[in-house]
């Protein structure tokens, strides 16, 4: 059974009173770090972790992973429990800091990672390059991690907790390091894959990024949850009134302000202007630079999001036979193409196949005319008229792309050939 598929869960983690307590070598209780937490996370949203440095998110983190075990509560991961290691293989992770291999460039970082996954070879490649290409290290593929900075060893980061595909993406501090282009690209990033149907846990303590992109969020503090909800609720404020209009003249603004005091008795508390973010002022001048093409080093604007991502794996057979057997039209398309491409194959293999065939044919016509005595004089005089006929058959073979004889594969191949 696939387990992307099996036992449908409401909640992809649950946790109800959930305790962790540290101790020292005399097993006496040094620090509670987490204590008697209740949350869930449910699937196909952003799950915001939020909390100034040692307010326990970390730790909350490595439990859900399985890596610390809880002192007290109770912790579920796709309704098993979190140290089960099947769920291990639907969860990609990115850790508070990127640990990578000094000496591998990130071909080779993430191709070490598929690995890991038990990912085939032509996956593995695929979607290294679709994941550098996303994370704009494209450019920077063959360069070793040791040299990166940290912004490019997060994007790394990034790519490396995608590449198996995940149901459930844990990312602590994703955006620590990054310039404000990288930053925007994770904040699109996690939005897409919602759209895709993953379902991302957000660890941070950068209010603004959470902001923008969770649909709700727990904040903690002291190991404890302070406040928790969507965005929206926590963050509505009750106490004033917003107006948008086009720009006003300041006598109009004082007919508003005076129209107002005489229906509420309320004054108008500011009358501002309204400016930009920041981040978008920034954004507007890199994309101005980048249309009068100056030159930049290190690591690149990426692109878009990899096409494997939430996709059903186009090099998985039985999921393409499902799907065959479903009628979907996009595996019948795919049917069709490969057909067409083993139709082009056979006939650009034709003309071979003839000549192959006229071989056989006077392999077959001298055979019959030598004698058939089968005596070791007779194969002597005849040149090692076996032999002959067994370099021909090996010939053949090779032409038509090798048999299924064991014997054609490494140390014993030419087993028949004609000996020296």
């Amino acid at each position: 059974m696939n387990p992307r598929t099996e036992g449908v869960v409401q909640t992809v983690v649950e946790a109800e009173g959930l305790v962790k307590t540290f101790s020292d070598f005399w097993l006496r209780a040094k620090a509670r770090a987490v204590d008697g937490i209740t949350f869930e996370i449910r699937p196909h949203e952003i799950f915001g972790l939020l909390g100034p440095n040692g307010s326990g998110k970390s730790t909350t983190i490595k439990m859900i992973l399985g890596l610390l075990r809880k002192s007290k509560g109770r912790l579920s991961v796709f309704g098993r429990d979190a140290s089960d290691v099947s769920v291990k293989a639907r969860i990609g992770y990115l850790p508070e800091e990127t640990y990578m291999y000094r000496f591998l460039n990130p071909k080779e970082t993430l191709d070490y990672f598929g690995k890991l996954f038990g990912l085939p070879r032509a996956t593995r490649r695929r979607r290294t390059d679709e994941l550098l290409e996303m994370v704009g290290l494209e450019g920077a593929a063959h360069r070793v991690v040791g040299e990166f900075s940290k912004g490019m060893a997060r994007r790394l980061g990034i790519a490396q907790a995608l590449i198996n595909d995940p149901e459930f993406l844990i990312l602590d501090e994703p955006t620590s390091g990054l310039d404000p282009i990288g930053t925007r690209q994770v904040k699109d990033l996690l939005v897409d894959l919602r759209r895709r149907g993953k379902t991302v846990l957000l660890s941070s303590h950068l209010l603004a990024d959470v902001e923008d992109v969770c649909d709700r969020m727990v904040i903690l503090y002291g190991g404890k949850i302070r406040a928790s909800g969507t965005a929206e609720e926590l963050l509505r404020d009750t106490k004033h009134t917003t107006l948008h209009l086009p720009r006003l003249s300041s006598e109009a603004i004082a007919k508003v302000d005076a129209a107002i005091r005489r229906e509420t008795g309320v004054a108008v508390d500011r009358v501002e202007s309204p400016r930009q973010r920041l981040e978008d002022l920034f954004l507007q001048i890199v994309d101005a630079a980048r249309a009068e093409q100056v030159a930049t080093s290190g690591a690149m604007q990426g692109g878009p999001t990899a096409s494997f991502l939430g996709e059903r794996d186009p090099q998985q057979p039985a999921a393409v036979i499902a799907d065959l057997e479903r009628g979907s039209p996009a595996a019948k398309r795919a049917a069709t193409v490969a057909t067409a491409a083993a139709s082009a194959a056979d006939a650009a293999r034709g003309p071979a196949l003839d000549t192959i065939a006229k071989l056989q044919q006077a392999d077959d016509t001298r055979a019959a005319k030598l004698p058939s005595s089968g005596s070791a004089a007779g194969d002597s005089k005849s040149g090692g008229t076996a032999a002959d006929r067994s370099v021909d058959k090996s010939v053949i073979d090779d032409l038509l792309g090798g048999t299924d004889d064991p014997r054609q594969d490494g140390g014993e191949r030419g087993a028949g050939a004609r000996p020296k």
